[in-house]
């Protein structure tokens, strides 16, 4: 397994706030590889929701490398970033982000369209993830005829329809009951062991447990967990 599908070099991330540079990233050095399923554990305020922003491609770090797939992040121009965005990685929010407009399959289909898929083949590859998830019944419902669990589904099959390279999911249980959770959490296993790579940001003990790997993440500094396994 190439050591570079997914590394971070020493990287450091800082802000400005009132004429003072916050770090909130302290040289973190991070290895994985393809179809890990890896949990960031910390609480609120520890860095990692900076960490999902840079792994997402969402900012860049102030310092060190960021190689994904023998590609330096760092090295990327606002439309190249995009692009990887758009076809290596498929985010999964805590809130869901559907479109209250638009049903599950119009909502499945939104970044297909920003993603120039033709049309024919963007309601073929909804309609396929929907099924995948367990939705066959709910492509046409609104978010407001859904629960939150069947929101969260149509959100990972919003995420799984652009093929992409990486999972990424911010507490994606974060506003659902237990018993849902771990009907979400049976998906993501599921995933994974099909051969995704699934990296999960999560401040929950428990969640985190689920992924075979843990890292935490305090004051910005990120140190090994424990596998489940061991």
């Amino acid at each position: 397994m190439s050591d570079t599908y997914f590394s971070m070099q020493d990287i450091c991330k800082s802000y400005h706030v009132g004429g003072e540079e916050q770090l909130v990233l302290r040289h973190v050095n991070l290895s994985i590889e393809e179809g890990e399923f890896l949990s960031i554990l910390g609480p609120s305020g520890s860095g990692k929701s900076t960490m999902m922003n840079i792994i997402g491609c969402l900012d860049v770090p102030s310092s060190g490398k960021y190689i994904l797939r023998g590609r330096d992040v760092g090295s990327l121009d606002q439309h190249e970033l995009a692009q990887i965005r758009c076809h290596e990685i498929g985010f999964i929010f805590q809130q869901f982000q559907l479109l209250p407009r638009m049903d599950a399959m119009r909502n499945v289909e939104l970044p297909l369209i920003y993603a120039g898929v033709p049309r024919g083949e963007r309601r073929d590859r909804a309609e396929e993830t929907l099924i995948r998830v367990g939705l066959r019944d709910r492509m046409h419902h609104f978010p407001n005829q859904l629960s939150g669990g069947q929101q969260q589904r149509v959100a990972i099959a919003r995420a799984l329809a652009s093929n992409p390279t990486i999972l990424l999911a911010d507490e994606p249980t974060g506003a659902l009951d237990q018993t849902t959770g771990r009907q979400v959490m049976d998906l993501f296993d599921e995933l994974n062991q099909e051969g995704r790579t699934v990296i999960m940001i999560t401040h929950d003990l428990n969640i985190a447990k689920r992924a075979r790997r843990i890292v935490n993440i305090l004051d910005g500094v990120l140190s090994e967990g424990v596998s489940i396994y061991d």
